[in-house]
């Protein structure tokens, strides 16, 4: 980040979508602990403006989509993305993230990465725990994070598998996550403060 001589860089500011999903405070109150300036948007032009948007989420597909775009939100996240500007999307967020989802009978997501969220079919449904995450490339892995969902990615954009599931997806801007990591201790707070630092690298 560009300084002017004496002065301390301005902290990152990080626009929550406030659309009724159930993390919100709790990703908030997470970002807040790393220093970032937080707010709670309900409407587009917040959004936009921020140097990260988060897309959390908990709860349906069809009624999360829904609140998105009684607010706008959805547009304002596809004219970021589409600006190259970084959002970061949470297990749910990250399912809304994708073209579509076969929750709730079939939804058409916002398009910001490719492919689409599926029903687990096989072990434990929910899947909700700690689960180690590998993350593809030099990147380390191995470490655990909570998870807590019924879908998961099928996409060819994924960075990380957790336990042969879609842990991460990345495609342009956005970098979506399956796991929660606001509700994982210092894993999830080593994971947000990478997000947020890779953030001012492009400030």
């Amino acid at each position: 980040m560009t300084r002017s001589p004496g002065l301390e860089p301005r902290p990152l500011r990080a626009a929550i979508a406030a659309y009724g999903a159930g993390n919100v405070r709790s990703v908030e109150l997470a970002l807040r602990r790393l220093g970032a300036e937080t707010e709670l948007v309900h409407e587009p032009a917040p959004l936009l403006d921020a140097d990260l948007a988060v897309l959390p989420g908990v709860g349906s597909a069809a009624s999360a989509l829904a609140g998105l775009r009684e607010r706008g939100l959805d547009e304002a996240l596809r004219e970021r993305a589409a600006a190259g500007r970084p959002i970061l999307g949470i297990c749910l967020g990250l399912q809304l993230a994708l073209e579509e989802t076969e929750e709730d009978g079939g939804v058409e997501g916002l398009g910001l990465a490719p492919g689409r969220a599926v029903r687990l079919r096989e072990g434990r449904v929910p899947r909700i725990g700690w689960a180690p995450v590998h993350w593809a490339g030099p990147e380390p892995g191995g470490e655990a994070y909570w998870f807590a969902h019924s879908y998961a990615p099928e996409t060819p954009a994924a960075t990380a598998t957790s336990e042969g599931i879609v842990a991460a997806v990345e495609a342009g801007p956005f970098l979506g996550v399956q796991f929660h990591p606001e509700k994982s201790g210092a894993a999830g707070l080593r994971f947000l403060r990478a997000v947020l630092e890779r953030c001012l690298s492009r400030a």
